[in-house]
């Protein structure tokens, strides 16, 4: 009779499970069509509303946190270290639940990057490191992930951008950064484009390679393509007018 009792819960409790998990999957597809209209902003709104309800969906988690670094990114003061810190907060989180998912060490990654930026010398160090750890285990799990590699490659870009005293300070007195060069960010940001061609992140920061190593008429076609690509994120076309800035810069 007791089993016969919990068989019939459960049986009453499944069109409630399967309502709620239509209500998500709409929400899910909500936020993916804000994204696609570059209103992050609200997508980002639509996660966080999904999340109160259930955080223990990865995908959601690694959503969200993707989308806390790139709006924070556009915010000043307080505002954009709130968003930075729940950047991270929700990445921990995903990464906690699936650490063997390239996503969760992606945005993993990019959460520590924007960290960064609203920390203390020291803490700068330490997340760099964290960056480049994150960077190349997505990469190891998923080689093609096109937004993995474009990180790996920023991350190599901005260490051969130090001096050499900058780098002598981060090894001496703050435990060291590991190896980084401009033409490691090559290698990472082609790779990268030969699977999203379109990603405008990327084209600008391969331009900037090509720029550093002296490959001007390489960085030149590198911004053509970037100034040809659809928008298809919120910072697009801010990205395209530094595009245009850069291309100007180079051809003097």
């Amino acid at each position: 009779m007791k089993k016969y009792f919990i068989y019939c819960i459960i049986l009453l409790n499944i069109p409630v499970i399967c309502l709620a998990q239509n209500a998500a999957d709409a929400l899910i597809k909500a936020a993916e069509q804000k994204e696609k209209l570059l209103l992050e902003d609200e997508a980002l709104l639509i996660y966080q509303s999904i999340l109160k309800a259930d955080n223990n969906n990865w995908k959601t988690l690694c959503a969200a946190s993707f989308l806390c670094s790139r709006c924070g990114n556009r915010k000043k003061g307080n505002d954009q270290k709130v968003l930075f810190t729940s950047a991270k907060t929700l990445a921990e989180k995903a990464y906690q639940l699936n650490s063997k998912e390239a996503e969760c060490s992606f945005v993993m990654g990019v959460a520590m990057g924007r960290m960064a930026l609203v920390s203390s010398i020291k803490n700068k160090v330490a997340a760099s490191r964290a960056i480049k750890f994150y960077a190349d285990k997505a990469v190891a799990l998923n080689p093609n992930h096109a937004y993995a590699l474009h990180l790996l490659g920023r991350y190599n870009l901005e260490v051969s951008r130090l001096s050499s005293v900058e780098i002598l300070a981060c090894n001496q007195l703050l435990g060291g950064l590991p190896p980084g060069d401009v033409k490691s960010a090559i290698r990472c940001f082609e790779k990268c484009r030969s699977i999203d061609k379109n990603y405008i992140t990327n084209l600008l920061d391969l331009a900037y390679a090509y720029e550093k190593n002296k490959e001007v008429a390489k960085a030149k076609t590198t911004i053509a393509e970037l100034l040809a690509a659809p928008l298809r994120m919120t910072d697009d076309a801010a990205l395209k007018a530094e595009g245009k800035r850069l291309l100007n810069k180079l051809q003097f």
